[in-house]
């Protein structure tokens, strides 16, 4: 429609008809005002709440997509979630949406399975997590806090500075000693998992959002 409205604003325009003209070229604004998911690349998006760590290739399809879901459910979509493939858009550069992502989060779910290690992308988002001293809520989906430990051939590998590789080892070392959700895919219900993961998410936020106005009060008193 808003290209039949452009049009319509030409004719009418062509024609004479300043009125009519002004009125379709009003429509096209609105409709593109009003049209639901558009953003101009310009545009600040609200702030997100949660960013969700996690192996696409295990979890993407179950645990992580129905956390995303079921947060949004609960907070009647107040509660932003970062999910890579569904906060991102084709032309966003990914490095500097995930950094943002965390960077704006409050709370960060990692969810550790079993080829997590093989993600150069986890690695480095989590250590992100944990320098930024975010509150971190474990998911331990078929494997056990024991095996977060970094493999030795990631460790051995030329593709990582000396740095990184430290990042990563206290970053696994922080969530291995960090209370989580443990989860065994083959006897465990998934349902109850998102729900209580879910739980803790929103718990979380609301225990910030309820000692945010006595830290502002104590500083304004300063």
């Amino acid at each position: 429609r808003p290209v039949a409205s452009r049009l319509n604003a030409s004719a009418e325009a062509a024609a004479g008809n300043a009125a009519a003209a002004a009125r379709w070229a009003g429509l096209v604004d609105d409709e593109q005002k009003t049209k639901p998911g558009r953003r101009s690349r310009g545009a600040m998006s609200p702030a997100y709440d949660v960013f969700i760590n996690h192996r696409g290739v295990d979890t993407k399809h179950n645990v992580a997509r129905l956390l995303y879901d079921r947060l949004e459910h609960l907070s009647g979509g107040r509660v932003r979630s970062f999910l890579d493939n569904k906060s991102m858009r084709p032309g966003d550069r990914l490095g500097e949406s995930i950094d943002e992502g965390i960077r704006q989060c409050k709370v960060a779910v990692a969810i550790f399975s079993k080829r997590y290690f093989d993600s150069e992308f986890c690695l480095h988002e989590l250590a992100s997590i944990v320098e930024s001293r975010k509150v971190l809520i474990p998911i331990f989906y078929g494997i056990k806090p024991s095996e977060l430990i970094l493999p030795q051939e990631v460790a051995d590998s030329k593709a990582h500075a000396p740095r990184d590789i430290e990042r990563f080892r206290l970053a696994l070392q922080e969530a291995k000693y960090t209370v989580g959700l443990t989860y065994d895919p083959a006897t465990g219900d998934l349902a109850e998992l998102v729900y209580t993961a879910a739980d803790a998410v929103m718990e979380r936020i609301q225990e910030m959002g309820q000692s945010m106005p006595q830290r502002q009060m104590i500083a304004s008193r300063l």
